[in-house]
């Protein structure tokens, strides 16, 4: 029961030594003093009126109104509206984790449907229907790798998201699995259980996935998808979810899936729901081939700590039907349009983008990184993530507009 019990002050400082800080408050030092609450200063009740007259105020300091610019695996993507409307009902939105049998036909409907879309989309035979997010999709398809492979090492490239490798690995040192980064992918593979590369890659850039002589796992932006091919030749295909209906969120709560292909089935993580008849004949859905460890001996389950975001997949089942065909490529174009709209616009600055094929995410060379992204912030623009002293990765989406491509180059 020691893993029970509050922490003493000795474990306390073993675990701030670890992270290197001081004390427990360094950890808040983000967030400004003025937006702190020394202590819970309670007074008698007041009424509703007040209530929202007090909350507006409060509203009115946070100043929301920026353009931004941000990627790096988070995007600002139109949603409609009524993917919040239909997700909302109570029907869907609950507070515990539906499990068979008394999960909804509903419910397993939606997840049947994500998973075809997640096919149509990846090109792959089979997927799952969602797990925590991105970073643990690339984790748990390289655990899965292993189990096919019967083997302990794997290579994985440097030009991933680094939150991604940073998951990965720590799921790997658990596992005694060793992970090798690589830039150029070694001329023998054999000998390990996989590689994983990201296509579009962190920076951005477009490149052909490779042919390789062991398991070939591909993260790809869901989104990108809709303009460019399908990793076909890949035996798994992982990502986010979070550009099909889901907003930025201060980072969350996203969900991620796992396609792979057929003969590959049983070793995919998370659940996966089937179509199948019920005895008067009629259509019907049901949780199938489940490998988690509620379900079966924790040492045969593919994954002990998957979590399925099963309404997150429900939005992103919404959105996709909402959209439609046309309405998915539609956004895919207009945000490769615009961030390749604003790459042109800053070269007239003399500003140099570095990517040589890039979907709608690219990095620029600036001569000072901290200086660039102040002044635009002090626009009212965030205009991307720092790199290093010299480089900024931007992302565009539909919802940037030419004045706001004008803006960004005006600022430079």
């Amino acid at each position: 029961m020691k893993n029970f019990l509050v922490h003493n002050d000795e474990v306390k400082r073993e675990m701030l030594d670890s992270i290197g800080i001081s004390n427990i408050e360094d950890l808040f030092k983000e967030i400004p003093e003025q937006a702190r609450m020394a202590e819970m200063k309670l007074e008698p009740a007041i009424s509703e009126m007040d209530v929202q007259k007090r909350i507006k105020a409060l509203a009115k300091k946070n100043n929301t109104d920026f353009t931004t610019f941000l990627g790096a695996g988070v995007y600002n993507k139109f949603i409609p509206a009524c993917i919040s409307q239909v997700a909302g009902r109570f029907e869907f939105l609950t507070a515990y984790t539906p499990y068979q049998p008394e999960i909804s036909q509903g419910t397993l409907q939606v997840m049947y449907e994500f998973q075809t879309m997640i096919c149509r989309l990846t090109g792959m035979d089979v997927s799952n229907a969602t797990v925590y997010d991105g970073a643990t999709a690339c984790a748990e398809a390289i655990l899965m790798s292993v189990r096919i492979s019967k083997k302990d090492k794997v290579l994985v490239s440097s030009k991933l998201n680094p939150e991604y490798i940073n998951v990965i690995k720590t799921y790997c040192w658990a596992s005694n699995i060793q992970v090798n980064m690589f830039n150029e992918i070694p001329e023998n593979t054999s000998d390990f259980a996989c590689i994983m590369v990201q296509n579009p890659d962190f920076y951005g850039e477009i490149t052909q996935t490779p042919a390789v002589d062991t398991l070939l796992i591909v993260c790809t932006n869901i989104s990108a998808l809709a303009l460019i091919e399908p990793p076909c030749n890949a035996d798994i295909v992982v990502g986010d979810i979070q550009t099909l209906g889901l907003p930025m969120s201060y980072g969350g709560p996203y969900a991620g899936f796992i396609a792979c292909k057929e003969k590959y089935l049983r070793q995919i993580p998370g659940r996966l729901a089937g179509r199948t008849v019920d005895a008067e004949g009629n259509p019907a859905y049901c949780l199938t081939i489940q490998t988690r460890e509620q379900h079966i001996k924790r040492e045969k389950a593919t994954s002990n700590i998957c979590s399925n975001q099963a309404l997150m997949g429900l939005c992103a089942t919404l959105y996709l039907t909402v959209m439609g065909e046309k309405g998915f490529k539609q956004a895919s174009y207009l945000s490769a349009k615009m961030a390749h709209k604003l790459s042109e616009k800053l070269a007239q600055k003399g500003i140099k983008t570095l990517n040589k094929q890039f979907f709608n995410e690219f990095v620029i060379q600036v001569k000072d990184a901290e200086k660039t992204l102040s002044k635009l912030k002090e626009n009212n623009i965030i205009g991307g993530l720092k790199l290093d002293n010299n480089k900024i990765l931007v992302a565009a989406t539909e919802m940037i507009t030419d004045e706001d491509i004008e803006k960004y180059s005006n600022c430079l």
